[in-house]
């Protein structure tokens, strides 16, 4: 018998946070350049904004933002770290799936190739601590080498208080009392790890 892969089969609570995160086939690229990142994040701002976007003539996009927050994301060239947070027990479900099956379909007809783009669904982990809340937004925000400049985390949007209307800094910015003591929380961290190795 199969045994499925650790937090792929989710439980899915409302009002709860999640680390959500996907890895390439064969850790193969999902994005392949610039535009790659910037349309996967229009997507987000598709179901999250909280303007009505046109979909087909007469349809619209399914509005999401009364189920669903995403409070920090990077994206790396294959995988990438999403923490959400779940009002409504089906907010995640149906964000990923409108989001992974928008990108995935994107990027397969304009790369020309077939098949899944994911190792497998996207998988989440149940955040229940606030420590290890603090331990994930560090984790996700550290994640590439040159984390503070790098262009696609929404580090800069906690930093210089801008960013994606439809990103919430709001839940992680109070648990540290300000964007400064974020940032010095996450610098204190990287200069420990330098000075052990």
């Amino acid at each position: 018998m199969d045994v499925p892969s650790r937090n792929v089969i989710k439980t899915n609570l409302p009002e709860s946070y999640y680390h959500v995160y996907a890895r390439g086939i064969s850790k193969q690229k999902i994005f392949a350049e610039e535009a790659d990142y910037l349309f996967f994040l229009s997507l987000f701002n598709r179901y999250l904004s909280k303007e009505s976007l046109p979909f087909k003539a007469d349809e619209k996009y399914q509005k999401l933002n009364d189920l669903v927050e995403v409070l920090s994301y990077c994206l790396m060239p294959n995988h990438f770290h999403i923490l959400i947070y779940q009002i409504d027990e089906a907010g995640m479900s149906k964000l990923m799936h409108g989001v992974m099956t928008s990108y995935s379909r994107y990027f397969n007809i304009k790369y020309k190739r077939s098949g899944p783009l994911l190792e497998s669904r996207y998988k989440a982990s149940c955040i229940l601590f606030e420590e290890y809340l603090l331990h994930i937004t560090r984790y996700i925000h550290l994640n590439p080498e040159d984390w503070v400049d790098y262009p696609h985390s929404s580090l800069r949007a906690y930093l210089y208080d801008d960013g994606p209307s439809w990103l919430n800094k709001k839940r992680i910015i109070e648990l540290y009392g300000s964007s400064v003591k974020y940032f010095g929380f996450l610098k204190d961290d990287k200069n420990s790890q330098d000075t052990s190795i």
